[in-house]
């Protein structure tokens, strides 16, 4: 299983659109607070849809905690100020990818700390950062992929719709 980490997220469509991710795909989401919204915030249940059932989920008080709790199990850190691009990185069963609050990012000392296992996705020099949701998505399936995809469907079949 991989578990995507949103640290103190601040839009609920965002984790709402995190959350059908991890639903989809089977990754657990883990939800370090302070969070700048409500868990029942409807917004975030909206871009959520009905998936909040098949869904797993784990709120932590604080970093400091879901550190500690996590010590050990392969961690990854994804930022802007990563040397590393995600695609190098070996995503293992059981890996944290860990994301930070979409105005600041991930506190530069735990970045400083962990500058090997600090990712990034790249994009041009002169723009900021992608959105929070597609950021998880690109660098969850990257994962997966790495993984073979093993437990989602790989083949569709056509479907007749009526207009």
């Amino acid at each position: 299983m991989i578990n995507v980490v949103l640290v103190e997220p601040e839009i609920p469509q965002n984790t709402g659109n995190v959350a059908r991710s991890c639903a989809c795909t089977g990754a657990r989401l883990h939800l370090v607070e302070p969070l700048g919204f409500e868990i029942d915030d409807k917004k975030m249940k909206r871009a959520g849809l009905d998936y909040w059932d098949k869904l797993g989920v784990t709120v932590y008080p604080s970093l400091e905690d879901f550190l500690k709790k996590t010590e050990g199990a392969p961690r990854y850190f994804l930022s802007t100020k990563g040397k590393k691009v995600y695609s190098d990185a070996a995503f293992g069963d059981g890996c944290y990818i860990i994301f930070g609050k979409e105005t600041a990012g991930l506190p530069e000392p735990l970045l400083k700390e962990h500058p090997d296992e600090t990712l990034r996705i790249p994009m041009r020099p002169t723009l900021r950062s992608l959105n929070l949701s597609n950021s998880v998505a690109i660098v969850l399936y990257e994962a997966l992929r790495q993984q073979g995809f093993s437990g989602l469907e790989l083949e569709g079949e056509p479907r007749s719709f009526k207009w």
